[in-house]
């Protein structure tokens, strides 16, 4: 969390946006290192309800290069992580027009699927939304690779007990909580299909998907497969030949042959 107060950040931001941190030093050209972006986790009002303290979601980036087979250390996440209290930090933002919040939220419903850090967004909008637009309903779908990695994961249990909420997880390396076989995000939505559809035949309802690059091509499939290819028109399009066969779909078909409609929103990453 970072105190934001007398920034331009501060009570300026939006669930859905992000704001860039510029880590100190230098890169190996001596350069200084460029800006990094990140998704807010707080709604408007911040962590504080006064929108002078904004969150955000970090992953420590620890990997090992591929050509030289030397440890890798990500820059920013690295610096985030290793912040104590009480140190300044270089930051700018906030940034984003379209992975937000329509003007009205209340006259929507909302499915949104995550995976990892993707996650930071919709908690900022579950919350926004829980004061802005308390009727609405909401499906939310968290994947992660084990279910230690399920960010917020109480939080949202909690939410899960208001109605119109619904909390669902997708753990692809292990079995599910309740024992059944491992899956990911948009295979848990195929799983609830029944409710998924409920919500997908809505004309309320919009689709926000945020997390690793190619989720979103799982997600479209599952959109077009539940609801068939009149119904998908809604959310995804293509010729009818393309359209008949939603597993034969690959990322390279997106946006080219296969392109989501104004009621989905991506936000994916490397």
């Amino acid at each position: 969390a970072l105190d934001v107060s007398g920034t331009p950040l501060a009570g300026r931001f939006s669930p859905g946006q992000s704001f860039g941190v510029i880590p100190p030093g230098v890169d190996s050209a001596g350069k200084p290192h460029k800006l990094r972006l990140y998704s807010i986790a707080s709604p408007s009002r911040g962590e504080d309800g006064e929108g002078n303290v904004l969150a955000t979601t970090v992953k420590r980036s620890i990997d090992e290069h591929r050509e030289h087979h030397r440890l890798f250390l990500g820059v920013c996440s690295n610096y985030l992580c290793d912040l104590q209290v009480g140190e300044r930090v270089k930051v700018t933002g906030p940034s984003g027009k379209r992975f937000v919040l329509p003007a009205d939220p209340a006259a929507h419903d909302y499915i949104f699927v995550a995976t990892g850090t993707g996650i930071a967004p919709f908690r900022a909008m579950a919350k926004e939304l829980e004061v802005l637009a308390p009727a609405s309903r909401v499906m939310l779908v968290m994947g992660a690779a084990y279910a230690t990695d399920l960010l917020y994961h109480q939080e949202f249990e909690k939410a899960a007990s208001r109605p119109g909420f619904t909390y669902l997880t997708a753990v692809s390396r292990e079995k599910q909580a309740d024992g059944r076989p491992a899956m990911y995000a948009h295979e848990r939505l195929l799983d609830r299909r029944e409710e998924t559809g409920a919500l997908l035949t809505s004309s309320r309802t919009l689709v926000y998907v945020c997390g690793i690059a190619g989720m979103e091509l799982g997600v479209l499939q599952a959109i077009a497969t539940i609801l068939g290819p009149a119904g998908a028109d809604a959310y995804v399009r293509g010729t009818a030949e393309v359209m008949r066969d939603p597993g034969a779909w690959d990322r390279r078909m997106i946006p080219r042959q296969v392109q989501p409609t104004r009621r989905v929103f991506l936000e994916v990453y490397d």
